[in-house]
């Protein structure tokens, strides 16, 4: 209830992602833009600056609806796609935070092997961080918080010596010719940044949910904004800025390989610091805990939209569940990192390219920002929700149609003749997702208006 919101720090919506989003998965993720994409320096700069900001758009909008509604946010998702269609959202939202978690253990646990020179498995690597990020994920909201307001410190200071050790061997790569096939490889790109950026909208309004009502939304924004924005575009560009120069330095091309070994290639960056550079790998496998805790943390919550039978179980049960799950999966899927990555966060682009325009959609067009907040648990006073779930099938259908993928491509990048194919599933995504939605909600609220009395304000 308003009254019994007590977290009044709104600086902590910086903090929060700021911690959640200056780790190594990051650095992870730039490194994609010229080993897997084949782009330059500068042309990969812009592709992670536009595709950043597009992506962080819809977790900084849902960010405002955590105060404003009090609610989480795939309660405030059955506003849109109903009680079941909440639910099917909410399994979306679980699979999705377990495969986040599983990638990133695969990073820091490939720092460990590299630490130990491969004394230490991998699989062991992805047990101890899987346990210290379950940890504080147990404790819940304040405790989140309390760690990710500190978190970013240590990190951003690790980041900036890394840099300057490796800045003198950065290579400013050419621009490949403008053509079809830098196009390619600068939207495809572009839709993994957007995929990782965007991966935070399906629980964005989780983490200030308890800030009092009267917060103002612009503050909200701008720090939500900012808070994923700023260590996403200079982490990925510090990875791009890395794989620049294997070509200049073997011991960088060792660590690294030819499957994309992050973790090797920033042992290798930070070795002539000698025993401080191994200190400061430590504390870059334990930066994944920062990452990892609002997966471990939003993935118990979503558990519970279930029903009313998941809300008897208490919500770190969930959280114990899911890193028993993630840890499996890490462990299987760390055999050929980067296309996992690549793959994975074309993935989530395309069901979160279509969940996001449908709330925006039946926020500014169908509610006009007025939510009738008490329904939130009642089914019978929320939208059916059939127009929602059927647009979100759209926007999936539009990501297979656009998908380009190592196992996979889509009927209409097949016909895009390309050496090196493009990727458009997430921009299909947004539009059919969105087309269908305008349309059938119109409809559904027309033959069954349901859920609308809040459109009248509360």
């Amino acid at each position: 209830s308003p009254t019994t919101r007590t977290h009044v720090r709104i600086f902590d919506n910086f903090t929060m992602w700021l911690g959640a989003n200056l780790v190594i998965s990051t650095i992870a993720l730039g490194t994609l833009a010229n080993f897997a994409f084949g782009l330059g320096f500068w042309d990969s700069v812009a592709s992670i600056v536009i595709f950043n900001a597009l992506g962080v758009l819809p977790v900084a909008f849902f960010s405002t609806l955590g105060p404003k509604l009090g609610l989480r946010q795939m309660t405030i998702t059955r506003f849109s796609f109903g009680w079941v269609g909440g639910i099917i959202m909410a399994f979306f939202n679980v699979a999705a935070c377990i495969a986040w978690s599983a990638v990133n253990v695969i990073v820091g646990s490939q720092l460990v092997v590299s630490l130990s020179n491969g004394a230490i498995p991998l699989w062991a690597g992805v047990i101890v961080i899987a346990a210290l990020t379950t940890l504080v994920s147990i404790y819940g909201y304040r405790y989140v918080h309390r760690y990710e307001r500190w978190a970013w410190i240590p990190m951003a200071i690790m980041f900036l010596i890394m840099f300057i050790v490796g800045a003198p061997h950065f290579a400013m790569t050419a621009t490949p010719a403008f053509g079809l096939a830098e196009v390619a490889s600068f939207i495809t790109f572009g839709g993994a940044v957007y995929g990782f950026a965007t991966g935070w909208s399906s629980y964005a309004a989780d983490y200030n949910v308890n800030q009092p009502e009267n917060t103002r939304p612009s503050r909200v924004f701008w720090l939500t904004f900012l808070g994923v924005f700023i260590p996403c575009v200079l982490l990925e560009t510090l990875g791009m800025a890395f794989t620049t120069g294997i070509a200049n330095v073997p011991a960088w091309k060792a660590g690294f390989g030819t499957t994309g070994d992050v973790g090797g290639l920033l042992s290798a960056v930070v070795s002539p610091l000698g025993g401080f550079g191994k200190f400061l790998l430590v504390l870059l496998a334990l930066s994944i805990v920062a990452n990892n805790i609002p997966n471990d943390y939003s993935l118990g919550l979503s558990v519970q939209v279930f029903g009313k039978a998941f809300q008897k179980i208490k919500r770190y049960v969930w959280t114990l569940i899911g890193a028993v799950i993630y840890i499996v999966i890490a462990i299987i899927g760390s055999q050929n990192f980067a296309a996992t990555l690549q793959s994975f966060l074309l993935d989530v682009a395309y069901w979160l390219g279509g969940y996001g325009i449908i709330l925006v959609l039946e926020h500014f067009v169908f509610r006009r920002g007025q939510y009738n907040v008490d329904d939130w648990n009642t089914p019978g006073r929320l939208p059916l929700g059939w127009a929602a779930i059927v647009a979100i099938i759209a926007g999936l259908v539009g990501g297979l149609l656009g998908a380009d993928q190592l196992n996979f491509q889509g009927f209409i990048t097949r016909h895009i003749n390309q050496p090196n194919g493009i990727d458009l599933g997430f921009e299909f995504s947004v539009l059919l997702a969105g087309i269908v939605y305008l349309i059938l909600r119109r409809i559904e609220i027309n033959t069954s208006p349901r859920g609308e009395e809040g459109a009248g304000g509360k």
